[in-house]
């Protein structure tokens, strides 16, 4: 299948020579520019290209590394918010190479719920990084004025043919001007005040290794922590933003979880969260989180002065005794309409951000 590559409204992105007496190979991957989904660092991008199959279903690959920064594997497994990062880097892309989204147009998450495939094979970090594909088929969309206004995602991947988990979203999108009024106030990146960061709990007790990447600090409630919001962070703001990022309130609820399911390590398999208002950075942010008897679930949630921003409920497995790293397995063949036929969109809740 020849893939697309998202262009720049200047054009097409130009062929560059190949230097030496050596001839190009047959066909060369890189990422999709980072600018169509909305990151700074190249190194961060994951998607590598797109394909329309229809109007509204399209395929996406994408890349993991063997190693990431910050979603790190564990146990010889990616991380699954590795996964939640590609879903998130899908709707950027297609509103600005699909839909015909202007740049600087500013994009709110309303809701996101991810599952990965039962026992987690298709995690399996490898002697060469993941190669993954996206069946993605987008519904509810709403125009206004002949422009996007919003989009629901129903997303399916796959990796060498075995299924590795689903992801359903939804996101409104809206001109700056229609931002700043939402924000009142609150639009200006430059002018953003921010709280000190206070420090972290203990990386083990959230399955990290390094302090900075630990997102919640102690409060006088075991069960509840401040939100550490690090606006150095090069990974959750990986460009200045006016408000605490949804990649740190989906980390946060991960973190939160870890901690209630106990000592040993745990895997979120499975996440549902609604994003409810925007979590301003000039203000603490807090975080609580229980258990749900009989479910095998923790719900999170995340309050800013005495109102709920954001909730999750997250289902955690243990990770299995750490596995050797292997290379590929074999490959078993999947048509891309067969998966697309496949796919039904779950009903979306309504809400608002």
């Amino acid at each position: 299948m020849e893939f697309e590559y998202a262009r720049y409204e200047s054009g097409a992105i130009p062929q560059l020579p190949f230097g030496g007496p050596a001839e190009p190979p047959a066909t060369v991957t890189t990422t999709v520019p980072r600018e169509y989904v909305h990151k700074s660092a190249l190194s961060e991008v994951l998607l590598t290209g797109w394909h329309r199959d229809d109007q509204d279903s399209f395929t996406i690959t994408a890349q993991w590394p063997r190693a990431h920064c910050f979603y790190r594997s564990q146990n010889g497994l990616h991380d699954p918010l590795l996964f939640a990062e590609t879903v998130r880097q899908i709707f950027p892309l297609l509103s600005h190479a699909a839909y015909t989204v202007p740049f600087g147009h500013h994009l709110i998450w309303e809701h996101f719920r991810y599952a990965i495939a039962p026992g987690a094979a298709a995690l399996e970090a490898r002697l060469r990084p993941a190669e993954v594909t996206l069946y993605v088929n987008c519904h509810d969309v709403v125009q206004r004025r002949g422009k996007l206004g919003a989009l629901s995602l129903h997303v399916e991947a796959r990796r060498d043919g075995v299924w590795l988990g689903s992801a359903q979203t939804r996101f409104s999108s809206h001109a700056p001007a229609i931002y700043r009024r939402l924000r009142a106030g609150y639009a200006d990146v430059d002018t953003a005040a921010t709280v000190p960061v206070p420090l972290p709990i203990s990386p083990k007790l959230v399955g990290h290794e390094l302090r900075e990447n630990v997102v919640l600090a102690a409060t006088t409630s075991p069960r509840r922590w401040q939100l550490r919001v690090d606006t150095e962070h090069p990974v959750l703001f990986d460009h200045p933003v006016d408000h605490v990022p949804g990649a740190l309130m989906l980390e946060a609820a991960r973190q939160a979880a870890h901690v209630v399911a106990g000592p040993a390590r745990a895997m979120a398999a499975a996440m549902d969260t609604k994003f409810t208002r925007f979590a301003e950075l000039d203000a603490p942010c807090w975080v609580e989180a229980e258990p749900e008897p009989g479910t095998g679930r923790v719900r999170v949630s995340i309050h800013q002065e005495g109102q709920e921003l954001f909730t999750a409920r997250v289902s955690t497995t243990p990770l299995p005794a750490r596995r050797p790293v292997t290379g590929p397995p074999v490959t078993h063949a999947v048509t891309h309409a067969a998966t697309h036929a496949a796919l039904r969109p779950a009903a979306a809740p309504a809400i608002s951000a």
